[in-house]
Order: structure tokens, then sequence, then C-alpha cells
């Protein structure tokens, strides 16, 4: 998905740089993008693939801790508690990206 929508970006990228319509035409590329990444749709599509992911990261940090034990380096260790705990400490209603638990 990364890849796709790398792409996709290189060929609008492409595109506005290359087109001869100008300005006027970015301007027109730039107020959709915005308007598809202001719609509710989109936004809550989002937020549900970021819930998705906290969830299977928190099972995989289980069930890779069960299996690693004692031999992850203590400053890695250290900075998954101090993650942890910030989390924990925020209530888990806003992560640094800006999605929200919903």
């Amino acid at each position: 998905m990364r890849y796709r929508l790398t792409f996709i970006a290189g060929v609008a990228l492409g595109y506005v740089l290359g087109t001869r319509a100008g300005r006027e035409r970015y301007e027109q590329l730039k107020k959709s993008a915005r308007q598809f990444t202001e719609n509710p749709a989109v936004r809550n599509a989002a937020e549900s693939a970021a819930h998705s992911g906290r969830d299977f990261a928190g099972k995989a940090y289980h069930s890779v801790s069960d299996k690693v034990g004692d031999k992850v380096p203590a400053s890695v260790a250290e900075r998954v508690r101090s993650l942890r705990d910030r989390s924990s400490q925020n209530g888990g209603a806003e992560d640094d990206w800006g999605t929200t638990n919903t």
C-alpha cells in the first residue's frame, strides 16, 4: 500500500511540475487533495486503520517479548517502556499522529 501511495504521489507531482496549465491547475489539484483529506469517510478510514495498527502492534509486542525475553538491549526496552507510559498517561485519547481512538 505504501508503494502504491508513493507512486500516485509521484505521478501527481510529475504532472503538476510538467504541466503547461500552470498555477491554475496546481491550485485545482491542491483543492481536490484538501477536499479528499477532509472527507469524513476518509478520516474515519484512516482512524480505523490507525486503531487496527495499534491493536496489531500490541499483540505483536506481547508475542515478540515472550519469544525474545531478556535478549533485548536495555536501551530498546527503556524506549518501549517510556512510550507505553506516555500513552497510558495520555489516556489513549490521542497519539502523536493526531488520530483518535474511536
